[in-house]
């Protein structure tokens, strides 16, 4: 997954991150680590934030964009 690479490209800490999603940054470093999967609602509102694709997210696509709706 990519959001350990949107984080640092975007100079933000998981500390802010945790906090926009609501949860503790310890549980935010699992998601980037891979220790822990990312809910599908925690997923979404990643790619909302910085303005991707979920696909982009895991891996699946390598453009950036989100899709059009």
């Amino acid at each position: 997954m990519r959001i350990k690479e949107l984080r640092e490209d975007n100079d933000l800490t998981q500390r802010q991150l945790a906090e926009h999603l609501h949860i503790r940054q310890n549980t935010y470093s699992q998601y980037e680590n891979g220790q822990r999967q990312i809910p599908i609602d925690a997923l979404i509102a990643i790619a909302k934030f910085y303005n991707t694709s979920t696909d982009y997210i895991l891996g699946l696509t390598s453009e950036k964009k989100p899709y059009k709706k």
